[in-house]
């Protein structure tokens, strides 16, 4: 286990740019990690090589055939790295483009009178597009309310309201918000159980960084990440489709193959750099077991990340050492509440006599970078039935230590102290 293994925790966090400071501020504890994961130092290099070159990928040149295989060995790995046997992976502008484009086409293919279903929990990248393209194509937008308490939509939820015309369904892997994870194969189960030609299209941009990613079990149609956000860099997206999705009808140039979703000049370094997370992921899966198969190491890095995050989540919530948690300071309000096993990664909390923005700027004159989320069109649709105008989160990953963890509840404990005064 990570946890258990500060030489392997020192290796990790060698490998991530700016780990403990930032080229600004100086040193500091980076817990935005849901707002953009650190980057890591091999994408750095690799971004750096692939912009300096002049050439189209394809191009019958040397150049253009190596960013080309390039570009092909990256959609191989995707394939591995996200357990995908059939479908496509393309590069878009960034995950919620890329999933307004996968609602747009599946609403607009729809059968006449049909249905797009979807839940409150959901990040406006789905919502958002699902309720325009449904309005658009004239279909019937159905809302399944999540539970405020939990932060949790469940496959239950979907199937008290699925019905066989429901022809598009949309799912949020992992709330950037709560933290809370979907089960996301249960809830695909569910809606097929009813309407089984439903085009169901998945979120899972909170959710990469965390693990845990196995496309051909979910039976679903799209999943979208965003790769600043799992260790890459931004400006781009990464988008998967099934081969039934696309097939269908979408934007592309006239006479183009009809199974073409990208377009214009491919970015080869966007490409190579998540060739390059999917490296470190095969990496860290042999540094935490004995696993030789590329596939197997990478559901070793996803467990060891999983069981790594939780313990800091842990220590976070309930304390470490002799420093009180969160749950413990009379202050201190947890979103979706303390005792919560779907949480992956992140704690979101409000602050009883404070602000969120002036704790966060409490918290950031210490260098511990957290986050505000305000009850606005990103995060409204959970704060707002919570009566709550904003909250901080705080959000970790694997990279991060429990000492950092300290630190934190240090500076959470003064300043409830200073409250209590």
């Amino acid at each position: 286990m990570i946890q258990n293994d500060t030489a392997l925790i020192a290796a990790i966090r060698d490998r991530f740019a700016h780990v403990d400071s930032c080229p600004f501020q100086g040193p500091r504890i980076f817990f935005e990690n849901a707002g953009g994961a650190l980057t890591l130092k091999s994408v750095v290099e690799t971004s750096s090589f692939y912009a300096s070159l002049p050439d189209n990928p394809g191009r019958i040149n040397p150049a253009g055939q190596a960013t080309q295989t390039t570009i092909d060995k990256a959609k191989a790995d995707l394939a591995i790295f996200m357990n995908a046997s059939s479908g496509q992976f393309f590069a878009g502008e960034s995950g919620t483009e890329l999933l307004f484009r996968l609602v747009r086409t599946a609403c607009v293919n729809a059968p006449e009178g049909a249905k797009v279903i979807g839940s409150s929990i959901e990040h406006p990248a789905t919502r958002s597009a699902a309720r325009r393209w449904a309005e658009i194509a004239g279909l019937t937008y159905v809302n399944v309310p999540h539970d405020d308490a939990t932060g949790l939509v469940t496959a239950d939820d979907y199937a008290a309201l699925v019905t066989p015309d429901v022809a598009v369904a949309t799912i949020l892997h992992a709330s950037p918000v709560s933290g809370m994870a979907m089960d996301v194969a249960a809830i695909s189960k569910a809606i097929r159980a009813v309407a089984p030609d439903c085009l169901i299209i998945v979120d899972g941009i909170q959710h990469a960084a965390h693990g845990q990613l196995d496309l051909d079990s979910y039976n679903i149609d799209g999943y979208a990440i965003s790769p600043y956000k799992v260790f890459s860099r931004h400006g781009y997206g990464i988008a998967w489709i099934s081969d039934k999705l696309s097939a269908m009808p979408h934007d592309m140039l006239i006479d183009a193959p009809a199974t073409g979703w990208e377009f214009g000049t491919r970015d080869a370094g966007a490409y190579a750099a998540i060739s390059d997370v999917v490296g470190y992921f095969e990496w860290l899966g042999g540094e935490v077991s004995v696993e030789t198969g590329r596939r197997e190491k990478i559901e070793a890095a996803g467990r060891a990340i999983h069981q790594y995050e939780a313990f800091l989540i842990d220590a976070m919530i309930n304390g470490t050492g002799n420093l009180p948690g969160l749950k413990d300071l009379q202050h201190v309000t947890i979103i979706a509440g303390a005792d919560n096993s779907a949480r992956e990664g992140l704690v979101s909390i409000s602050v009883d006599g404070m602000s969120s923005p002036d704790v966060v700027e409490a918290l950031n004159q210490q260098g511990i970078r957290t986050h505000t989320r305000k009850a606005d069109h990103y995060s409204g649709n959970v704060l707002s039935p919570l009566g709550l105008e904003d909250c901080v989160r705080v959000s970790l990953c694997h990279y991060n230590s429990v000492q950092e963890v300290a630190e934190f509840l240090a500076a959470i404990k003064d300043i409830e102290a200073r409250l209590a005064a």
